[in-house]
Protein backbone atom coordinates (compact mmCIF):
# COMPACT_ATOMS: atom_id res chain seq x y z
CA UNK A 1 0.00 0.00 0.00
CA UNK A 2 1.17 3.81 -0.78
CA UNK A 3 2.27 6.15 1.30
CA UNK A 4 -0.72 8.02 -0.26
CA UNK A 5 -3.11 5.23 0.48
CA UNK A 6 -2.59 5.33 4.29
CA UNK A 7 -2.71 9.13 4.58
CA UNK A 8 -6.04 9.90 7.11
CA UNK A 9 -7.68 12.94 7.68
CA UNK A 10 -6.72 14.47 10.63
CA UNK A 11 -3.78 16.82 12.32
CA UNK A 12 -0.24 16.43 11.78
CA UNK A 13 3.35 17.11 13.09
CA UNK A 14 5.77 16.82 10.18
CA UNK A 15 10.05 17.80 10.38
CA UNK A 16 10.84 19.70 7.21
CA UNK A 17 14.58 20.85 7.47
CA UNK A 18 14.64 20.65 11.26
CA UNK A 19 11.03 22.28 11.64
CA UNK A 20 7.81 20.84 12.99
CA UNK A 21 5.06 22.19 10.80
CA UNK A 22 1.60 21.55 11.89
CA UNK A 23 -0.56 20.48 9.06
CA UNK A 24 -4.63 19.67 8.62
CA UNK A 25 -5.57 16.78 6.07
CA UNK A 26 -9.48 17.36 5.70
CA UNK A 27 -11.70 16.38 2.56
CA UNK A 28 -12.94 13.56 0.15
CA UNK A 29 -10.15 10.66 -0.01
CA UNK A 30 -8.94 9.80 -3.64
CA UNK A 31 -10.26 13.71 -4.64
CA UNK A 32 -7.16 15.97 -6.07
CA UNK A 33 -5.45 17.64 -3.52
CA UNK A 34 -5.49 21.03 -2.49
CA UNK A 35 -2.71 22.93 -1.06
CA UNK A 36 -3.94 26.22 1.25
CA UNK A 37 -1.03 28.79 2.89
CA UNK A 38 -1.64 31.14 5.82
CA UNK A 39 -0.36 35.19 5.92
CA UNK A 40 1.96 36.34 8.47
CA UNK A 41 0.75 36.24 11.84
CA UNK A 42 -2.34 33.97 11.22
CA UNK A 43 -2.89 30.03 11.21
CA UNK A 44 -4.48 27.78 8.98
CA UNK A 45 -7.61 28.40 10.88
CA UNK A 46 -7.48 31.64 8.67
CA UNK A 47 -8.77 29.25 5.15
CA UNK A 48 -12.08 28.02 7.66
CA UNK A 49 -14.90 29.43 5.57
CA UNK A 50 -13.06 28.96 2.00
CA UNK A 51 -12.13 25.01 3.08
CA UNK A 52 -15.41 24.06 4.68
CA UNK A 53 -16.81 24.48 1.26
CA UNK A 54 -14.57 22.56 -0.58
CA UNK A 55 -14.12 19.60 1.33
CA UNK A 56 -16.86 17.60 -0.42
CA UNK A 57 -14.88 17.78 -3.90
CA UNK A 58 -11.40 18.22 -2.85
CA UNK A 59 -8.77 16.69 -0.44
CA UNK A 60 -6.86 20.11 1.52
CA UNK A 61 -3.66 20.14 3.05
CA UNK A 62 -3.69 23.40 5.35
CA UNK A 63 -0.21 24.18 6.74
CA UNK A 64 0.63 26.63 9.84
CA UNK A 65 3.44 28.36 8.18
CA UNK A 66 7.24 27.71 9.96
CA UNK A 67 6.89 29.88 13.41
CA UNK A 68 2.93 29.93 13.61
CA UNK A 69 0.54 28.73 14.90
CA UNK A 70 1.36 25.18 16.35
CA UNK A 71 4.51 25.02 14.06
CA UNK A 72 8.05 26.03 14.92
CA UNK A 73 9.20 27.07 17.64
CA UNK A 74 12.26 28.59 15.99
CA UNK A 75 15.15 30.36 17.28
CA UNK A 76 16.71 33.59 16.80
CA UNK A 77 19.01 32.80 13.34
CA UNK A 78 16.77 30.95 12.13
CA UNK A 79 14.56 33.71 11.82
CA UNK A 80 16.74 35.78 10.29
CA UNK A 81 18.12 33.84 7.75
CA UNK A 82 14.40 32.86 6.41
CA UNK A 83 13.89 33.60 2.92
CA UNK A 84 11.05 32.53 0.45
CA UNK A 85 13.30 30.20 -0.76
CA UNK A 86 13.06 28.04 2.54
CA UNK A 87 8.89 28.57 2.75
CA UNK A 88 8.92 27.16 -0.59
CA UNK A 89 10.82 24.31 0.47
CA UNK A 90 8.49 23.58 3.11
CA UNK A 91 5.90 23.40 1.08
CA UNK A 92 7.74 20.53 -0.87
CA UNK A 93 9.08 18.80 2.12
CA UNK A 94 5.09 18.38 2.82
CA UNK A 95 4.41 17.11 -0.48
CA UNK A 96 6.69 14.88 -0.01
CA UNK A 97 5.90 13.32 2.98
CA UNK A 98 2.49 12.70 1.58
CA UNK A 99 3.06 11.48 -1.45
CA UNK A 100 1.62 14.16 -3.26
CA UNK A 101 2.73 14.36 -6.73
CA UNK A 102 1.15 17.26 -7.86
CA UNK A 103 -1.21 19.82 -5.99
CA UNK A 104 -3.28 23.24 -6.92
CA UNK A 105 -1.58 25.41 -4.50
CA UNK A 106 -3.24 28.32 -3.20
CA UNK A 107 -2.28 31.09 -0.75
CA UNK A 108 -2.89 34.62 0.44
CA UNK A 109 -0.21 37.09 1.46
CA UNK A 110 2.62 35.22 2.95
CA UNK A 111 1.02 32.63 1.37
CA UNK A 112 0.29 33.48 -2.06
CA UNK A 113 3.79 34.97 -2.38
CA UNK A 114 5.36 31.64 -1.24
CA UNK A 115 3.13 30.12 -4.13
CA UNK A 116 5.36 32.09 -6.75
CA UNK A 117 8.48 30.45 -4.90
CA UNK A 118 7.19 26.98 -5.61
CA UNK A 119 5.90 27.75 -8.93
CA UNK A 120 9.31 29.51 -9.78
CA UNK A 121 11.12 26.33 -8.10
CA UNK A 122 9.06 23.29 -8.66
CA UNK A 123 6.68 23.42 -11.44
CA UNK A 124 6.20 19.61 -11.94
CA UNK A 125 4.42 19.42 -8.45
CA UNK A 126 2.07 22.24 -9.38
CA UNK A 127 -1.24 22.09 -11.66
CA UNK A 128 -2.13 25.53 -10.50
CA UNK A 129 -1.65 28.67 -8.80
CA UNK A 130 -3.85 31.19 -6.86
CA UNK A 131 -2.37 34.37 -5.40
CA UNK A 132 -4.71 36.14 -3.18
CA UNK A 133 -3.38 40.00 -1.96
CA UNK A 134 0.30 39.35 -2.56
CA UNK A 135 2.94 40.90 -4.59
CA UNK A 136 6.29 40.13 -6.21
CA UNK A 137 9.04 42.38 -4.61
CA UNK A 138 9.78 44.65 -1.77
CA UNK A 139 10.25 48.36 -3.01
CA UNK A 140 12.39 49.94 -0.66
CA UNK A 141 9.76 51.87 1.57
CA UNK A 142 8.28 48.39 2.09
CA UNK A 143 11.20 47.29 3.24
CA UNK A 144 11.85 50.21 5.79
CA UNK A 145 7.92 49.45 6.70
CA UNK A 146 8.81 45.84 7.64
CA UNK A 147 11.99 46.76 9.35
CA UNK A 148 10.26 48.89 11.55
CA UNK A 149 7.80 45.84 12.34
CA UNK A 150 10.46 43.60 13.34
CA UNK A 151 11.94 46.14 15.63
CA UNK A 152 8.32 46.73 17.15
CA UNK A 153 7.89 43.21 17.50
CA UNK A 154 11.11 42.68 19.16
CA UNK A 155 10.77 45.19 22.03
CA UNK A 156 7.01 45.13 22.52
CA UNK A 157 5.77 41.74 21.28
CA UNK A 158 3.07 40.70 19.16
CA UNK A 159 0.01 43.02 20.69
CA UNK A 160 2.14 46.40 18.79
CA UNK A 161 0.68 44.83 15.43
CA UNK A 162 -2.44 43.85 16.55
CA UNK A 163 -4.41 46.95 15.71
CA UNK A 164 -2.57 48.38 12.76
CA UNK A 165 -2.66 45.34 11.39
CA UNK A 166 -6.97 44.55 11.39
CA UNK A 167 -6.90 48.37 10.11
CA UNK A 168 -4.78 47.34 7.02
CA UNK A 169 -6.46 43.84 6.44
CA UNK A 170 -9.97 44.86 6.49
CA UNK A 171 -12.32 47.22 5.51
CA UNK A 172 -13.98 49.74 8.22
CA UNK A 173 -17.40 48.58 7.64
CA UNK A 174 -16.32 45.17 7.74
CA UNK A 175 -14.23 45.21 11.23
CA UNK A 176 -17.33 47.11 12.45
CA UNK A 177 -19.89 44.90 11.24
CA UNK A 178 -18.41 41.53 11.40
CA UNK A 179 -16.48 41.44 14.97
CA UNK A 180 -17.23 37.40 14.87
CA UNK A 181 -14.83 37.12 11.73
CA UNK A 182 -12.49 39.65 13.23
CA UNK A 183 -12.10 38.71 16.60
CA UNK A 184 -10.49 35.27 15.91
CA UNK A 185 -8.08 37.00 13.43
CA UNK A 186 -6.93 39.42 16.22
CA UNK A 187 -6.41 36.14 18.15
CA UNK A 188 -4.31 34.81 15.72
CA UNK A 189 -2.04 37.51 15.22
CA UNK A 190 -1.33 37.51 19.12
CA UNK A 191 -0.44 34.00 19.16
CA UNK A 192 1.95 33.96 16.38
CA UNK A 193 5.28 33.66 18.17
CA UNK A 194 7.61 36.82 17.57
CA UNK A 195 10.49 34.58 16.15
CA UNK A 196 7.51 33.26 13.36
CA UNK A 197 6.51 36.66 13.01
CA UNK A 198 10.40 37.86 12.28
CA UNK A 199 10.87 34.98 9.85
CA UNK A 200 8.31 36.15 7.81
CA UNK A 201 9.10 39.51 7.76
CA UNK A 202 12.51 38.70 6.81
CA UNK A 203 11.58 36.85 3.76
CA UNK A 204 9.26 39.77 3.06
CA UNK A 205 12.04 42.25 3.30
CA UNK A 206 13.93 39.88 0.55
CA UNK A 207 11.51 39.13 -1.55
CA UNK A 208 12.60 39.77 -5.30
CA UNK A 209 10.59 37.34 -7.90
CA UNK A 210 9.23 40.17 -9.72
CA UNK A 211 12.03 39.94 -12.75
CA UNK A 212 11.23 35.72 -13.27
CA UNK A 213 7.58 36.05 -12.79
CA UNK A 214 7.79 35.37 -17.07
CA UNK A 215 9.32 32.30 -16.59
CA UNK A 216 5.96 31.18 -14.50
CA UNK A 217 3.87 28.96 -17.07
CA UNK A 218 1.73 27.32 -14.59
CA UNK A 219 -1.94 28.55 -14.81
CA UNK A 220 -2.79 31.56 -11.50
CA UNK A 221 -5.54 32.59 -9.97
CA UNK A 222 -4.42 36.49 -9.11
CA UNK A 223 -7.14 37.65 -6.54
CA UNK A 224 -7.02 41.27 -4.79
CA UNK A 225 -9.06 43.28 -2.65
CA UNK A 226 -10.08 46.58 -4.23
CA UNK A 227 -9.19 48.13 -0.97
CA UNK A 228 -6.39 46.59 -0.48
CA UNK A 229 -3.83 49.70 -1.35
CA UNK A 230 -1.23 49.46 -2.93
CA UNK A 231 -2.14 45.65 -4.36
CA UNK A 232 -3.82 46.25 -6.74
CA UNK A 233 -1.63 47.89 -8.84
CA UNK A 234 1.34 45.91 -7.93
CA UNK A 235 -1.00 42.59 -8.82
CA UNK A 236 -1.48 44.10 -12.09
CA UNK A 237 1.88 44.54 -12.80
CA UNK A 238 2.15 40.85 -11.82
CA UNK A 239 -0.44 39.93 -13.93
CA UNK A 240 1.43 41.79 -17.07
CA UNK A 241 4.62 39.62 -16.46
CA UNK A 242 2.85 35.91 -15.99
CA UNK A 243 1.96 34.69 -19.14
CA UNK A 244 -1.02 32.21 -17.90
CA UNK A 245 -2.26 34.62 -15.20
CA UNK A 246 -5.72 36.20 -15.27
CA UNK A 247 -6.51 38.61 -12.44
CA UNK A 248 -9.86 39.41 -10.60
CA UNK A 249 -10.43 42.38 -8.31
CA UNK A 250 -12.86 41.91 -5.34
CA UNK A 251 -14.93 44.54 -4.18
CA UNK A 252 -15.34 45.66 -0.49
CA UNK A 253 -12.67 43.89 0.56
CA UNK A 254 -9.26 44.54 2.04
CA UNK A 255 -6.16 42.73 2.25
CA UNK A 256 -7.40 39.15 3.98
CA UNK A 257 -10.17 38.14 1.60
CA UNK A 258 -10.44 34.96 2.35
CA UNK A 259 -12.22 36.12 5.72
CA UNK A 260 -13.43 38.76 4.42
CA UNK A 261 -15.21 37.89 1.05
CA UNK A 262 -15.06 34.10 1.38
CA UNK A 263 -18.07 33.41 -1.17
CA UNK A 264 -16.50 35.66 -3.81
CA UNK A 265 -13.17 33.81 -3.47
CA UNK A 266 -14.94 30.51 -3.54
CA UNK A 267 -15.94 31.58 -6.87
CA UNK A 268 -13.81 32.72 -8.65
CA UNK A 269 -11.51 29.72 -7.65
CA UNK A 270 -14.15 27.22 -8.40
CA UNK A 271 -14.14 28.97 -12.09
CA UNK A 272 -10.73 28.81 -12.64
CA UNK A 273 -10.40 25.23 -11.12
CA UNK A 274 -13.21 23.92 -13.06
CA UNK A 275 -11.65 25.21 -16.40
CA UNK A 276 -8.27 23.65 -16.14
CA UNK A 277 -10.13 20.12 -17.04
Amino acid sequence: MSRRAEVLNGEYMVAVAGIELHVLIEGRPGAAWLTLSNSIATDLGVWNSVAAKLTDRYRLLRYDARGHGRSGPIDDATAEATTFQGLAADVLGLLDRFDIEKTDFIGVSLGGMTALGVGLNAPDRIRSLTVIGARADMPPPVQQAWADRIAAVRADGMESQVESTLARWFTAEFRTKRPESVVPIASMIRATSPNGFVAAACALRKLDYLPGLGAIQTPTLLLVGAQDEPMPEAMRGMAEAMPNARLHMIENAAHLVPVEQPDAVLAHLEAFLGSLG
